[in-house]
């Protein structure tokens, strides 16, 4: 029985005991088992306080609730609100949220957050760019596992936020048969392509399986061994569009290598299913965001 494909624009759910471990680390190395030496030193603990973050520049929102996670790890009864939602296009000096609370952990939490969500707001809102580019055409754009160590959930919830979606989570979700994995197994060459399917059809059954191919002979053989999905790796334009052909519909294409937001529409119209690029997660500049504190 043919699986049935996978990729599908799909927001994940932020997995909160992770990002509560990662906001935790991010914390420690701020205060590193003692304080924030400067407010305690200079601010009265019993002072509240008012901050607002401000999108400095336009953005794709990303990341609300974790910055929110940040400030009620400090004070657990802060008052957090959010202005907009995430995947809300915000444009330059929007308010995205309120906080009200000890004037102490809005000082001591200023800094993790901003660093979480304006790198979230950045992944979200090339994604947006990446998505737009491929507008009226039947292509979808996919990230890749080239994301911050320990944030690849976070990354990739930004990126369907923008509005592009996700290819694999990780090694385990997905077969994707590379060169190097045939080379050291020794199935590089003709043949070996069906050889490596064979076998992962075999040992994991139940999970779609992609095949990286350089030329349009491997993607070939690709297709012939029953692979689900093909990768056509750094292929030019001419190339893909004889790959469309040759599959006709067979099998998912997957356009990879050598991506750029310009080449996207190029691309787009050729028939491919799928467009992926790293530069969603690990290109990224973070959107300017500033918290604004003032006494209550």
């Amino acid at each position: 029985m043919k699986k049935t494909m996978s990729i599908t624009h799909k927001i994940p759910e932020i997995d909160r005991a992770r990002v509560s471990a990662l906001i935790d680390m991010a914390l420690e190395e701020d205060l590193d088992g003692s304080c924030d030496a400067t407010t305690v030193s200079v601010i009265a603990p019993e002072l509240q306080a008012n901050a607002v973050l401000i999108c400095k520049e336009d953005c794709v929102c990303a990341g609300l609730e974790v910055a929110g996670m940040v400030f009620k790890k400090l004070f657990s009864a802060i008052q957090w609100r959010p202005l907009v939602n995430d995947g809300d296009f915000c444009p330059c000096k929007t308010i995205l949220a309120e906080i009200k609370g000890p004037a102490h952990a809005l000082l001591t939490g200023e800094r993790t957050a901003l660093n979480f969500i304006q790198r979230l707001c950045g992944v979200a809102t090339v994604s947006k760019r990446y998505a737009d580019a491929v507008s009226g055409s039947e292509t979808v754009i996919l990230d890749t596992r080239k994301t911050t160590p320990g944030w690849r959930n976070l990354e990739k919830y930004a990126v369907a936020v923008g509005g592009s979606s996700n290819h694999r989570i990780g090694l385990f979700d997905r077969i994707m048969i590379k060169d190097n994995h045939r080379e050291l197994a020794g199935m590089e060459g003709p043949g070996g392509i069906t050889r490596s399917v064979k076998k992962a059809h075999e040992r994991f059954p139940e999970l779609e399986v992609e095949v990286e191919a350089d030329t349009l002979d491997e993607l070939r053989e690709a297709i012939e061994a029953g692979a689900d999905y093909v990768l056509l790796d750094n292929m030019t334009n001419e190339q893909m569009a004889e790959a469309v052909k040759i599959n006709s519909g067979r099998a998912r294409l997957e356009a990879s290598g050598g991506i750029t937001l310009e080449r996207i529409p190029s691309i787009a119209v050729l028939g491919v299913d799928f467009i992926s690029s790293g530069a969603l997660t690990h290109s990224v500049k973070s959107t300017d965001i500033s918290m604004e504190i003032s006494t209550l």
